[in-house]
């Protein structure tokens, strides 16, 4: 039998990317695209202060490891997210073959995978990921919550 080689998460940078979107006055999400381990792109939100409602970290990050591989599909990349992604990141993520999702925190006011359109389960989606939840939930529910509790 093959042994399976053993899980090695890169929520840790996604939650780096989350603090420094955090530090800019944006909602703490943070994004990270992974190749066979090694790190491809990564990003935070920046809608504020790019003034782009699409400028989710997912969206971010996945246009910025295509814009590196130099194509719009990003066959056996990773993507970990710190919060469950809306409906149009989730599309994104299936317009780009992404083959797996890590999120963290459940999102159930915008969420678009396991809350609200579920995305991957519409007979329209051409490609659904494998998705993983609660990877790193504690830490990015934290960040989200002290970000919204400031705000009040």
């Amino acid at each position: 039998m093959k042994e399976q080689p053993a899980f090695l998460s890169f929520m840790n940078l996604a939650l780096e990317e989350a603090r420094a979107a955090d530090a800019r006055g944006e909602v703490p999400v943070g994004a990270v695209v992974v190749f066979q381990g090694q790190v491809v792109a990564r990003a935070g939100n920046r809608t504020r202060e790019l003034s782009d409602p699409t400028a989710h970290a997912e969206v971010l990050a996945i246009r910025a490891a295509c814009a590196a591989l130099g194509s719009e599909r990003l066959v056996g990349h990773d993507l970990y997210v710190t919060l469950e992604p809306c409906p149009m990141c989730a599309a994104a993520i299936a317009a780009a073959r992404v083959a797996r999702v890590y999120y963290g925190a459940s999102d159930p006011k915008s969420g678009g995978v396991a809350q609200g359109p579920r995305v991957f389960s519409h007979p329209q989606c051409h490609h659904v990921p494998e998705v993983y939840d609660g990877i790193g939930a504690q830490a990015s529910e934290e960040l989200l919550r002290a970000f919204f509790s400031r705000l009040r």
